[in-house]
Formats: structure tokens, sequence, C-alpha cells
């Protein structure tokens, strides 16, 4: 198969799709490459080595598209992407389809099949192409925190962990999954005082194992969310429905009711982020400001460590290259965990949590699958 790999254009992003690495490992199995001259420069691998490694350099973007089979990516096809998009494609890459309907109405529109990293799953019911860069979101956004406390950039003026006779920072983390547990272990280690919250109860029961009482757990309620966030310093947004548009957990009636300088990061901003005052943000300009209330929102955190999110992406995506690139499309067939992935098809979109946040109604079934249309 020929695969192809375009530099990311999405604001300060980074990353690559494929590393030189994951490159050898396909060209070794008799793939073909096909690399934009200038798409690994953010992680320091230029055009000498992807060649070295077995790939071809086309000069511009829109050769890539022309030539490919298959797109890797890692983020979401901006608009100029996506109309080059055409059917018998394969797209691999991170989509967040629910809060973006007009991307859905690009790639339903160019015939392409797209394949969402954020909902393949596993065995366990886990998300494994998620979870590399959830772990990544989740530690950067107690560093990010951090420096939106600082008085300078709006915030409290308070020091994360604190000094001897001083209280610490407050930190309430909205969800236990991977991004709140690594969110949590961050805040924790820097000697803040940590409150995880979230509804799964046998979840906080693994997690007060976990942090052997370094942090509290509490069950969520609309209660304990307001309570804890009304004298949080930072709140971290770290809720997930798969595919699905993230819930709104903390509304705009209760900023006024917090701190001054408090600041909220909501890496659920993919996902149309858990705050209701969220909009997304990039990396150049990454807060704003709502009542007194800092807001860090940057759409793709992990884009500001390159050099070690592509790689743990690549860890986690390769084998998934590997079989799309031996079976084509017959991989589904073979992996309902890939399958699971498939969020277009045919000018459909094929996943129902997606569907449904887009506001589509679901379709007959067809070969075992649900295709679901548009509403009227």
């Amino acid at each position: 198969m020929r695969i192809g790999v375009p530099t990311e254009i999405k604001s300060n992003e980074f990353r690559v799709g494929l590393v030189p690495g994951s490159v050898r490992e396909l060209t070794a199995r008799g793939h073909e490459v096909w690399v934009q001259s200038g798409a690994g420069v953010g992680i320091f691998a230029d055009d000498a080595t992807y060649e070295k490694a077995g790939a071809r350099i086309l000069p511009t973007a829109e050769a890539v598209f022309a030539e490919a089979e298959m797109i890797v990516k890692v983020k979401e096809p901006q608009a100029s992407e996506y109309r080059r998009l055409k059917p018998g494609q394969i797209l691999f890459t991170y989509l967040h389809l629910a809060p973006d309907p007009e991307q859905a109405r690009g790639l339903m529109q160019s015939g392409v099949t797209a394949i969402a990293y954020e909902t393949v799953t596993d065995s366990s019911g886990g998300l494994p192409l998620l979870a590399p860069m959830s772990e990544v979101a989740g530690r950067l956004a107690i560093e990010a925190a951090a420096i939106a406390l600082r008085r300078p950039t709006g915030g409290r003026g308070v020091l994360m962990g604190g000094v001897p006779g001083v209280r610490p920072a407050t930190v309430v983390v909205l969800g236990g999954g991977v991004v709140g547990t690594h969110a949590a272990r961050m805040a924790a280690g820097l000697g803040a005082e940590v409150c995880i919250i979230d509804r799964s109860l046998p979840r906080l029961r693994q997690l007060d194992e976990l942090f052997e009482g370094r942090v509290r757990t509490l069950a969520s309620t609309m209660d304990s969310i307001e309570t804890e966030v009304h004298a949080a310093d930072v709140v971290i947004g770290a809720v997930l429905v798969a595919g699905a548009s993230a819930p709104k957990l903390v509304t705009r009636d209760m900023l006024p009711r917090m701190k001054g300088g408090a600041v909220l990061v909501d890496v659920s901003i993919d996902q149309g982020g858990c705050f209701e005052t969220s909009r997304p943000t990039t990396h150049a300009d990454p807060t704003f400001d709502v009542d007194g209330i800092i807001h860090y929102c940057v759409a793709n955190m992990p884009g500001a460590v390159p050099v070690t999110s592509a790689q743990a992406l690549n860890n986690a995506t390769l084998p998934f290259v590997i079989k799309l690139a031996n079976k084509g499309v017959a991989a589904f067939d073979d992996d309902p965990h890939l399958a699971a992935g498939l969020n277009v098809r045919d000018g459909r979109i094929t996943h129902a949590a997606v569907a449904a946040s887009l506001g589509f109604d679901r379709g007959p079934l067809t070969k075992g699958r649900v295709r679901l249309v548009a509403a009227e």
C-alpha cells in the first residue's frame, strides 16, 4: 500500500503521523511511504532521516494526498486537507467529529473511509490510541495550570506546591480516567492538595489505592462539583464520553463564586469542552479570561512536546497502521477493535455516539453495521 504522511498544519502542531522508525517497519513489509518534505521538522527528523528509513519525499501536501492510498496524520484534517481526500482513500488520525459538523460534512462528501484514533478500542474496553496522548495531556495540564496561576499571566499568584508555612494550591480534577490520573499524579507530586471527582465508585476505589491517601476522592454529584470548584485554585476538566461531546460540568453561573484568578484547564476541549465557557485556544494564545477566571483550552496540548508525544503515539498506532496497510478495509472484518474506530464510510457517519452528538438519526442496518443519515 502507498501510505502518505503530510505535514501537520494545525496551529503550533509539531507532531508527525509516522516517525522514521515506523516508516522503517512499514517499508520492510513491502509498503511504500510518501512523506511531505519537512513533515518531521518538529521532531528534529529531516528528510534525509526519512529517506534512510525507506520513505520517498514529496514536495507538497497536494502530492502526498494525490499519491497515497492511506493518509496517516495526527490531528483532524483542516478544510484544505479534507477537500483533497477522495473515494477509496483511508484516513487514519484523530478526528474528534462530535463538536465539528463542518469537518464531518467534509469527510462525508469526500467519500473517504475515516478511522478515528480516539474511538479505536481494546479487549478491556479501553481506548489504546487515545491513552498515550491522554497521559501527556494530563501531565501537561498541571504544568499549564502552574504557569497560568502566576500573577503576571492573570492568575491568583499561588505557587502550586506552596512553601513551609503557606498552603499549596487546591487542585480539583473532574474525571478519574487516564488524563485525570496523570494530572493528579503531577499535582500531588508538586505538593498541591488534590481532589479527584468521578462518577464511578469502583474507579474511585482504585484511585484511593493508587494514591494511598495522597489525594481525596469524591463521587460526582452537582453538589460535590459545585462545592469543590468554588474552593479550587485550579480545576482540570478531564471527562470523556468516547466519540461524544463532553458534558458541561462547570457552568458560567458557577464562575462568580470561584476564587478570583482561579484557573480552568479544559483537556476535554477536543470533544467540545466540559466547561460551559470554554472555547478552543492555541499554544500561541493559550488563555482567556471570563469573569476573572483564567481558561486554558489548547486543543492540541501534546503538540507542545512533539518528540515525546509523536513517539508515544506511534508506539500505539503502528500495529493498526500495519494491519490497515496489509489488508485495507478488510481489516475491519478481522479486528472489531479497529472497526470501532470507523467514523465515516461511503458518505455516512458510522459511529453511533458521533452521529448522536452531531444530531444524526440512526439509519438501517447494512452488513451488520449501523448506517446513519443526517436528520432533516
